[in-house]
């Protein structure tokens, strides 16, 4: 039996993970949060002491870099070298490094071959930056999901409230501006709309209404 892929991108803030997991759980496959993975290594890097945004100092690492990712509970867990840190890869700290390392290219090609290797086993739900245009060029279905970036920003204070971290709002915008800048601008695989991908606007939707928007689009794929 042939394995799924749905390939869900767009920026930061615009509700991918969020939908994908609902999405994944309602249609009964996986989820893969790539975001998570570069967080991971973001989070490696970190706790060496290296600068993220020096391929430098990041590229002898990924060498000696064991990154797997596992379900549990429908519950996605990251490790890297054995050890879990799905629970640690989600502080503010971590999200800009991630943003950093992933311009690296070597990074995203040591990634990508995880990400692809996962789809040949399970049916995905993938959520990223560059995945239908990149990662899965050929999945079955893409979405490109966006939203304003005072709505993203938003989502992105009442989240990390949620997590206990006190953040100013506009700190949090500018942080969302800045990812953007270096996810649209970087040489490799950059942040875009794929040409047959179904643009959906989440500003003024419930989350509810997006997952029915996104589903209404699978029926074929089932049929």
């Amino acid at each position: 039996m042939r394995t799924i892929s749905i390939a869900i991108d767009g920026p930061a803030g615009a509700g991918k993970s969020t939908i994908a997991k609902i999405v994944a759980k309602r249609i009964n496959i996986n989820y893969l949060d790539t975001g998570a993975m570069y967080r991971a290594v973001a989070l490696k890097a970190l706790e060496m002491g290296l600068d993220c945004k020096d391929p430098e100092q990041i590229i002898p690492m990924l060498s000696s870099t064991n990154l797997s990712v596992s379900y549990e509970r429908e519950r996605q867990l990251v490790y890297v070298d054995g050890k879990d840190v799905t629970d640690l890869i989600r502080s503010p700290q971590v999200s800009i490094a991630a943003s950093d390392i992933a311009v690296i290219p070597e990074v995203r090609m040591k990634l990508v071959e995880i990400q692809r290797e996962l789809a040949q086993r399970y049916s995905l739900v993938v959520d990223g930056r560059d995945i239908g245009t990149y990662v899965l060029p050929n999945a079955d279905k893409k979405f490109y999901l966006t939203a304003t970036i005072d709505e993203r920003a938003r989502r992105r204070w009442l989240e990390l409230i949620d997590r206990g971290y006190t953040l100013d709002i506009n700190e949090i915008k500018k942080d969302l501006e800045k990812r953007d800048m270096n996810d649209m601008n970087r040489s490799f695989a950059p942040l875009r709309k794929a040409e047959d991908a179904i643009l959906i606007d989440t500003t003024d939707k419930t989350i509810e209404e997006v997952v029915d928007e996104v589903c209404s689009h699978l029926s074929d794929i089932f049929a």
